[in-house]
């Protein structure tokens, strides 16, 4: 068997792991490269693989940088099976033809606009492209081995992190390895916690947070404070959200604060984000693999008005009175929010409220290293209006929860990987578990292919 790092190598996004055995391929992950211009420019370069060769892809979540690739990669030959949980198959329904969407209007805005270098600018890939790869993908059951291609099984188990994210096992003639995905919080305040890993032998592991451990202070105080203290001046509260799993969050701490009290219970809440509308309808329709029951679930979608129309969108922009506005997408790199953050960054009255991990080279990670500027449609936009965060509302586990999870391995693994973190975060995770586990770890870079030996 064979480690191939085609992505989230280096960095956090772009998640791709190639697994050869024999004359078989399997691909972990097949997302998009996200922030800094040098990785965006990866998604458009040719594929490092003829994607015809590899036989079969599996999902550890629905997320984008680790889906979005997926209409590339049919597009470019790939003829295989897609597979991932009943949720995660679900949620890419939805997350890749918003994708393929907002690629199509970013592409048409520029042409309008004429701003974009290249005459026309192109989408990365289109509808048809997207509704073509959802056609490869096929639900797997949790908790069980299934046997994808001969001679290789796989076994998903619950990651935490979003709805149907999961952990993946894969198992060939002689030897395992198990990916991580993302794994989310201990304390999750809507999912259940990851599933101790399985034995394997080898292991690759996410470190977004590695490095960081998220504040102990309770996130609806510190929303409310932000809400608070922004409503006093008169202004409205942007939060940018990933319209899966962090949507779902924020609206019920917001719930959670209005009941209590420690918010105005009159003001105005609005989702302005159709694929968080829909995600939040796949959440509650799955209560088996979340902590709330069918009346939270209920409460819950009446929290805020939900925005269906363009000019619905267009019209937040012209509130004369303070409101909460949830848009997608959660770093600001595209869809609804950017658009009001135009509109209401330039106003000191306001404050852009981030509520999660910003990838480098993003505009919400621009925006927390005190950007008093950022380009928007070609143009640079003032931003007068507070700038905030709330670090603990992250989905992704920090290092000593991540510590936690590997501390349930039934045996060490010959090897760790660490992927899918920034480098400093990366390498102070490696020396976290070299010191404390005395695993062998490394760190791959992007493209390596490491030997992996059997039993």
């Amino acid at each position: 068997m064979q480690i191939s790092f085609l992505g989230a190598a280096g960095t956090v996004t772009g998640s791709k792991h190639l697994v050869t055995s024999g004359n078989r391929r399997v691909l972990v992950d097949c997302g998009l490269f996200q922030g800094l211009k040098v990785l965006r420019l990866k998604n458009w370069a040719r594929f490092p693989i003829d994607p015809a060769t590899i036989d079969a892809v599996v999902l550890t979540h629905a997320h984008i940088d680790h889906t979005g690739y997926l209409p590339l990669l049919v597009r470019q030959g790939f003829r295989g099976k897609v597979y991932c949980s009943e949720v995660t198959l679900s949620l890419c329904q939805l997350l890749l033809r918003d994708s393929a969407h907002l690629q199509e209007e970013e592409a048409r805005y520029a042409n309008k606009r004429g701003y974009s270098k290249h005459k026309p600018a192109l989408p990365l890939y289109t509808k048809e492209d997207a509704e073509a790869a959802l056609e490869h993908l096929v639900p797997l059951p949790v908790g069980r081995d299934v046997q994808i291609l001969d001679g290789i099984t796989v076994k998903l188990q619950l990651a935490g992190h979003i709805l149907g994210a999961c952990t993946v096992l894969l198992k060939d003639e002689q030897t395992s390895i198990l990916f991580s995905g993302d794994l989310g919080r201990m304390e999750d305040p809507l999912l259940f916690p990851p599933a101790p890993p399985e034995a394997a032998d080898y292991l690759v592991v996410e470190s977004t947070y590695g490095n960081r451990l998220h504040e102990k202070a309770a996130p609806e105080a510190q929303l409310a404070e932000v809400i608070n203290r922004t409503v006093k001046r008169g202004g409205s509260v942007l939060v940018p959200v990933f319209a899966v799993g962090r949507a779902q969050e924020v609206l019920y701490y917001i719930h959670k604060i209005k009941q209590a009290g420690a918010i105005p219970a009159d003001i105005p809440v609005y989702l302005n984000s159709p694929m968080a509308v829909d995600a939040t309808l796949i959440f509650l329709t799955h209560h088996a693999q979340h902590k709330l029951d069918a009346a939270q679930c209920r409460e819950l979608a009446k929290v805020a008005k939900v925005v269906s129309t363009v000019e619905e969108s267009m019209s937040l922009n012209e509130l004369r009175e303070p409101a909460i506005i949830l848009a997608a997408s959660g770093m600001a790199s595209g869809g609804r929010v950017v658009h009001h953050l135009k509109a209401l960054g330039p106003d000191p009255r306001n404050t852009v409220l981030f509520a999660g991990f910003q990838a480098a080279g993003t505009r919400g990670a621009a925006l927390l290293d005190g950007a008093e500027s950022v380009k928007i449609h070609g143009e640079y936009v003032p931003m007068r209006a507070e700038i905030a965060s709330i670090d603990n509302l992250s989905a992704h586990a920090d290092y000593q929860e991540i510590m936690q999870w590997l501390s349930q391995c039934p045996q060490p693994p010959k090897q760790t990987f660490i992927v899918h973190g920034e480098p400093v975060a990366a390498d102070a995770l490696r020396h976290r578990i070299e010191e404390e586990r005395q695993w062998n770890v490394m760190v791959p870079e992007y493209l390596q292919t490491v030997e992996l030996d059997g039993k």
